[in-house]
């Protein structure tokens, strides 16, 4: 069967807070979703099936999507849900759209942080439960393990890890729906209270309520909607082990799986020289210099030389998260969505006063699980 082309044709999302306590959920996809039809022109009937990203754990209840279904329009409409991470329902929506009788599709997604249990406490239901859950493990611990692991097998310093919240924060700036912004020095990020060793509170992501909404559409109506679609030109994800002990947690075999599937379908051999912008997920800071290496920007342990280098810098080489990234704003699920949202509109050329020049080719990563267990990497084209 030929493949269809599947692009990007228009995408919203919400300012986010700490808390946003005036909005429910189903509020907050509405006026995200309203936003979106109101830009595109088209009502919702116009929609062939939706695709919701939610979380039982995040939200608090079970079936989550169904509270929200009139929210997101999908009322009388086929809806499917993606849990936890938001990427992965992009993915979802795509292979859908191959379908000869679908030609549109939304994908949305939410997380309200402010009124559910700290993320700690929620990641910690993550860990296995007879060999982890009993050390108190949740995805900070991890992440500090992993760190810490990183650094002293490849001489990574704490401040090169705190060079990437300083560049992730500061683009933050640029972006009206960041949560986290601030324009901060190597030293400010190496004052900032420990959370777990080697991390401090501006190496960790921060807690954001928030929403997101792209809508796809197949080659044969994208043009209806705008004279710039972005297409997904390659795509790929990979569950990786789950139990802590059976994994070298700075090894990231998942993310480089997905991404070498993202880059055989993209035709993409280089990604340094080929890719244009970069919208990574790192909750944690040292986890973007990980991820450089297993996304294929540079080899294991050279993450540090493309941050100290500049390369990834808005005016570097290969600009990576110029929205500022997870490490300014974090609505737990949505946070996958919203890195497809952001590199769809560098292609476009809509990314206001975060917009890199000339991008033509943009990649979005997303990563769930403790240490990076599930990675989704995606690639996006004029």
């Amino acid at each position: 069967m030929k493949t269809k082309k599947v692009a990007i044709v228009g995408v919203a999302q919400t300012e986010c807070k700490e808390k946003i306590p005036e909005y429910t959920a189903k509020e907050l996809l509405y006026l995200t979703v309203k936003k979106l039809l109101n830009q595109l022109n088209i009502t919702r009937q116009e929609i062939d099936f939706i695709i919701s990203s939610s979380s039982d754990y995040w939200d608090g209840r079970g079936c989550s999507n169904v509270y929200t279904y009139d929210g997101e329009g999908a009322v009388l409409k086929e809806e499917s849900k993606v849990e936890e991470d938001s990427a992965q329902a992009v993915a979802y929506a795509y292979a859908r759209l191959q379908a000869e009788y679908y030609n549109t599709a939304l994908v949305v997604s939410h997380t309200k942080v402010s009124i559910t249990p700290s993320i700690e406490s929620l990641t910690h239901v993550m860990s296995d439960v007879v060999y982890s859950r009993m050390f108190g493990i949740d995805e900070l611990a991890v992440a500090a393990m992993q760190a810490a692991l990183y650094m002293h097998k490849y001489g990574v310093t704490e401040e090169q890890i705190s060079k990437v919240s300083v560049k992730n924060l500061g683009n933050a700036l640029n972006n009206p729906y960041a949560h986290r912004k601030m324009k901060l020095k190597v030293e400010d990020v190496l004052q900032s209270p420990i959370l777990a060793p080697p991390l401090r509170k501006l190496h960790c992501r921060p807690s954001s309520d928030g929403a997101c909404a792209i809508m796809l559409a197949s080659e044969e109506v994208a043009k209806k909607f705008t004279d710039t679609p972005v297409w997904i030109k390659g795509l790929g994800f990979c569950n990786g082990r789950h139990y802590l002990g059976e994994k070298d947690l700075i090894d990231v075999e998942a993310l480089k799986i997905a991404a070498q599937a993202a880059y055989k379908m993209a035709g993409i051999e280089n990604p340094l020289k080929q890719i244009g912008v970069a919208e990574i997920c790192e909750p944690y800071a040292s986890q973007e210099l990980l991820w450089y290496e297993g996304l294929g920007f540079c080899g294991k342990g050279e993450g540090k030389k493309l941050i100290d280098e500049g390369i990834t810098e808005m005016n570097g080489e290969l600009p990576v998260n110029p929205s500022g990234g997870v490490l300014s704003t974090n609505p737990q699920v949505a946070r996958g969505l919203i890195r497809v949202a952001e590199a769809a509109l560098q292609v476009m050329g809509n990314a206001e006063k975060r917009q890199v020049s000339n991008v033509n080719t943009a990649l979005a990563h997303s990563t769930h699980g403790l240490g990076g267990q599930l990675h989704t990497v995606i690639i996006l084209g004029r």
